[in-house]
């Protein structure tokens, strides 16, 4: 079959049974985000948690990605990723099972700071366990498989949530959701390898500087900046376009409340579908070019959701925004793997989460004034105009990619080789 031969060449490619067993906590975890999040609003309406509070708890959430981004790399620096996510999965699967016991404004707003704490400790740990067991060809093949882990659990998880609502009510979703992060912190204790130089058996990059020396920080966030704008970029535009792009189809667009639902899963078919090519070029061509490439693609499809009207269409722009824009995140992880050493990995993806985060604080707030002064079709083609910042300062700083470097030198080559 088909399926079964992409998995076999994908284990060929992957031989690391810690790169799968960490793939299998991440889907698990991902699972347990979706059952909480498909009936998140639902709950907090039930409990007469007003629109505004709502977006308050949202607002918590990022925060505490934004705070313990940087103590998250510090903390696999000195303790290790295993350890990191033992206590980030046991503390998330507190917090999300706590949620439907809590009533007041102020304990969900802790509980929601919490929930992100957790969830970055969670990212940080595992990006950095996966760079650090993945070579420079094919470690966004590597970080793809990760995004795919955690999209395909947010897939499930509604699924299985409508289950769980019907039998349990929407409470019984957030315990459930608990249960799968106890289950993903079970598999990590017992399958995951421990010790420092098992978390840190890949090929490591740029060490001229120095032994075991840290890398100042400021060194190391230049080093990354084109990733960490890109994964800015994403964020700011992910939190905006889940709040008000369905309000804009709704609105100016006369599109059917109840068909917007399904814009979200184009979007996600859209990534599950691209992501693994997408990888595998950017490991062969270069991952700055593809994500130039990506940037520059999905920045005009969000563009054209202000001129197209058929609803038809608007589902083909999605899901080529959702093929680009959220293909980029596996890239731009293989690219700051690529260009930081391997002792500098944790802070570098500390840095990588807190930008996420800090674009996912800035683009809702933003988005929401220009959705109501100026209009739906305004905020979405300043969306547009962020991915076309990203792309014109890739092109500034080309050469932080590698590959440029190596693309140039064999031309060089041809060039000296004819001449001579």
């Amino acid at each position: 079959m088909p399926s079964s031969s992409v998995i076999r060449r994908a284990f060929a490619r992957i031989p690391d049974r810690n790169v799968w067993t960490i793939y299998t906590a991440i889907l698990l975890l991902g699972v347990a985000y979706g059952v909480s999040i498909a009936v998140l609003a639902i709950h907090l309406k039930a409990n007469g948690i007003p629109e505004l509070a709502m977006g308050g708890l949202a607002a918590a959430f990022a925060v505490g990605i934004v705070t313990f981004s940087i103590p998250a790399g510090w903390i696999v620096q000195r303790f290790g990723a295993k350890a990191t996510l033992l206590v980030a999965l046991a503390g998330y699967a507190a917090c999300v099972s706590a949620f439907p016991f809590l009533t007041t404004t102020t304990g969900l707003s802790v509980a929601r700071f919490f929930d992100g704490a957790f969830s970055v400790g969670v990212w940080v740990a595992a990006e950095t366990a996966l760079l650090s067991r993945s070579n420079a060809t094919n470690k966004a093949f590597v970080m793809s498989l990760y995004a795919m882990s955690l999209g395909l659990g947010y897939v499930f998880g509604p699924l299985l949530a409508i289950g769980v609502v019907a039998g349990a009510g929407t409470s019984g979703s957030f315990v459930a959701a608990g249960v799968l992060a106890l289950v993903a912190t079970v598999v990590i204790l017992l399958r995951l390898d421990g010790g420092r130089a098992a978390e840190t058996g890949g090929e490591a990059h740029h060490d001229e500087d120095g032994g075991g020396e840290r890398t100042p920080a400021r060194r190391v966030l230049w080093r990354i900046k084109t990733s960490c704008l890109a994964t800015f970029s994403y964020g700011y535009f992910q939190a905006s376009v889940v709040l008000y792009l369905p309000l804009f189809l709704i609105q100016s667009k006369g599109i059917p409340k109840e068909r917007t639902i399904l814009i979200t899963a184009f979007f996600a078919l859209g990534m599950l579908l691209s992501t693994t090519v997408v990888s595998r070029l950017g490991d062969r061509h270069g991952h700055l070019l593809v994500m130039r490439a990506l940037g520059a693609i999905g920045g005009m499809m969000v563009a054209s959701f202000v001129l197209l009207s058929s609803f038809a269409a608007m589902c083909g722009a999605v899901f080529v925004a959702g093929a680009t824009l959220a293909a980029i995140s596996p890239v731009s992880l293989a690219l700051q793997g690529v260009v930081v050493a391997r002792r500098d990995l944790g802070r570098a993806n500390a840095f990588y989460n807190a930008a996420y985060a800090a674009g996912m604080l800035l683009g809702p707030p933003i988005s929401s004034v220009l959705f109501t002064k100026l209009g739906g079709a305004e905020m979405l083609l300043h969306l547009a105009a962020i991915w076309a910042t990203f792309v014109a300062i890739t092109l500034v700083f080309a050469s932080d990619d590698p590959k440029r470097g190596a693309r140039k030198g064999a031309a060089a080559a041809q060039v000296s080789a004819v001449a001579e």
